[in-house]
This record gives structure tokens, C-alpha cells and sequence, in this order.
């Protein structure tokens, strides 16, 4: 009987050819300040794709310059990004991988070096943050959908929205940075708001055929009972895929607890358990490294999708590997943080 891992799955008419998935992360040192993407970009992509990758999430691509969660991120804030983005699909369509990208505001999280007035849902805790108006949670919401439609322009598959690891609409739907008392703040549904309008705008202008949404949501925003309802919105707001990452944390609240015998840690631990409690396909991420392991999580349909972050920057073979039961080439897992996040290239393993 075939690897369960490697059998195709579709979503919205488009055919997944297994259930590996290179999950967005950023190629720090690579794109100027204008967004647009390079070559290096293009090979990047193509080289996962040409590996066997089923699913490829193109990294975060801000949806507004101020909006940048650094001054060399990709951009999607104007036309002009279109025919790279393009670039990118059919480099990934030639070798068959469905393509998405993660479209993204980093709010609070935006650095002095792309905005000297960083926003967010409101001030916390001293934050040097300024509080959104309506009218400016508007053009968030309308960058969001523009953004939507030049990624169906490039022709990707379909987008996910970035609303995890504490940006603009993870700190909207977290009470731990949402105080407001408008129809913004309050309880979860308003909190989600921005997040549900920018889902319905999409679904609206796209269709319900051929075009995915994805939510990349924190699994503890800021506790697993709220990733669980988070989830059940998205899934009732015609989300087709949810990927479960982390959200924003306090000391005062615990991480969720893994059973002792859970082979995974706590984020892969919410993607399961989120897994359960919604019929959409859950996509779980974080440490996970091998083919043995990733094979144990679709194995036991304890989610439908797993994603190979690390893996897959050592190794752009590395979907094709675990197919073969070969061992791919390993994260050296640098200290005291991943080199890929400073420079790309500065990946020992590469």
C-alpha cells in the first residue's frame, strides 16, 4: 500500500500531488526595497517544486510598504509585482506543485527601517504602536483583497493570510494586543472582524472555484480553546485550508500541554487537535524533520498536510527523498539562531 503521505488530495479543483508542504519562510537578502523578485527568488522556488513538493507557500509578500516586516521582503503592494510573482508560478508549475503565497501586514512588528509609525489594533503594555482608525482598518482590508487579485493575476493558486507569530491580524484577533471598544475589540468574532472581512471580500471578487484561501493561524492566540474557535470562524467564513502555527504568548498564560506520549511539540500539538475540530484540511508545521516522521503525522490522519520548513531549505529534494526512503540532507539547526534568517545564502546546509 503507497505512503499515505505521497497519495494527491484536491482543494478547490486543484489537484495536490501529495502532502508535503514548503511552508513560507522568507529569503532574507534577496529582494530590494521595492519588493521585486529576483532570480534567486524564481530558482529558489523552482528548485522545491522540481524536488516534489506538493504544495508550495510562497513567503510573505506585504500587502503595503509601511507594512514590511523588513526593508528586503517581497511585495504584492502594487502591479508592478506581477510579472516576478508570475515568474515564480510557472517556474513551480512546471514541475507540477500547486503554488500559494502568504500575503502579510506586519503592523506593530514593522521596524524603524520601513516606517518610523508602526500600527496596530491598539497601544499595550507601552507599545510605541499607533492605534488604527476605521478608516485606515479599511485600506488594510482593501490592500488585502488588491493584493488577492494580483496574486490570481501572477496565477497562483490561491493566497493564505498571515495570522500568526504576532502580526497585524494576529495582534487584531489576540486579546492580549486587541483593546479595543469599537466593532474591532471585544469579544473573539470582533476581534476576528478584520480577518473575516478580508475572507469575505476575497471569496466575493474570486468565486467560490479554482482559487484557495488559506489562513495561517496561531494555534495559542493567546490559549488552544481560542486557536480552536479561531479555526471554527475561518472554516464558517469559506476558508479551504488552515495552517496552524504559533501565536502570540505571555508569560502569564502556559503553553498548551503535550500528552507524554506525543511524539511532537506544542505547536504541532494545536495543529492536531485544531485538526479535529474543523472538516477543512489542516496543514501542522514546526520540527518536523524527517520523512519518518512526517509519514507518522499523515500515517495516523492526525492532519492532512505537513509542512517541512528547515528540510526543505537544506534539501530541495527533499520531498523527493522521503518518497525514496533516502535521508535528506540535514538542518545542522545553528545556534544561538537559523542562519537563513539573516542571510539566505548563509545557510551552512544549503
Amino acid at each position: 500500500m503507497k505512503n499515505r503521505m505521497f497519495l494527491p488530495i484536491t482543494i478547490k479543483g486543484k489537484n495536490i500531488r501529495n502532502r508535503v508542504v514548503m511552508p513560507p519562510m522568507v529569503y532574507f537578502g534577496r529582494a530590494g526595497n521595492d519588493g521585486l523578485v529576483t532570480q534567486q527568488h524564481i530558482d529558489h522556488y523552482m528548485a522545491r517544486a522540481k524536488g516534489g513538493t506538493g504544495l508550495i507557500i510562497v513567503e510573505a509578500a506585504c500587502v503595503h510598504p509601511e507594512g514590511r516586516l523588513s526593508s528586503d521582503q517581497l511585495g504584492i503592494w502594487s502591479d508592478e509585482h506581477i510579472p516576478g510573482l508570475k515568474a515564480i508560478v510557472d517556474a513551480c508549475h512546471q514541475y507540477g506543485a500547486v503554488v500559494m503565497i502568504q500575503i502579510h501586514h506586519a503592523g506593530i512588528k514593522s521596524p524603524p527601517s520601513v516606517t518610523d509609525r508602526p500600527v496596530a489594533p491598539s497601544p499595550v503594555d507601552g507599545n510605541t504602536a499607533c492605534e488604527l482608525t476605521v478608516e485606515e482598518i479599511e485600506e488594510i482590508r482593501h490592500c488585502f483583497l488588491q493584493a488577492a487579485l494580483r496574486a490570481r493575476k501572477a496565477g497562483f493558486d490561491g493566497i493564505e493570510l498571515h495570522g500568526a507569530h504576532g502580526y497585524l491580524l494576529s495582534q487584531f484577533s489576540s486579546s492580549l494586543t486587541n483593546q479595543r471598544t469599537d466593532e474591532y475589540g471585544g469579544d473573539l468574532v470582533k476581534r476576528m472582524k478584520l480577518a473575516l472581512d478580508i475572507i469575505h471580500d476575497i471569496r466575493k471578487e474570486l468565486g467560490h472555484k479554482n482559487f484557495i484561501i488559506g489562513y495561517r493561524m496561531g494555534g495559542n492566540d493567546p490559549t488552544l480553546d481560542d486557536g480552536i474557535k479561531i479555526a471554527k470562524l475561518l472554516e464558517e467564513a469559506g476558508v479551504d485550508l488552515i495552517h496552524v502555527s504559533a501565536g502570540i504568548t505571555d508569560p502569564d498564560i502556559p503553553l498548551p500541554e503535550t500528552p507524554k506520549n506525543f511524539p511532537f511539540n506544542w505547536i504541532v500539538y494545536c495543529g492536531t487537535v485544531i485538526n479535529k475540530r474543523v472538516s477543512i484540511p489542516v496543514i501542522v508545521v514546526n520540527n518536523i524533520k524527517t520523512g519518518e516522521e512526517a509519514a507518522l503525522i499523515i500515517e495516523n490522519r492526525l492532519a492532512d498536510f505537513v509542512a517541512i520548513g528547515r528540510g526543505h531549505l537544506t534539501d530541495p529534494d527533499w520531498t523527493r527523498k522521503a518518497m525514496d526512503k533516502l535521508e535528506a540532507l540535514p538542518c545542522l539547526d545553528c545556534k544561538p539562531r537559523c542562519r537563513w534568517f539573516n542571510v539566505g545564502d548563509a545557510c551552512p546546509g544549503n
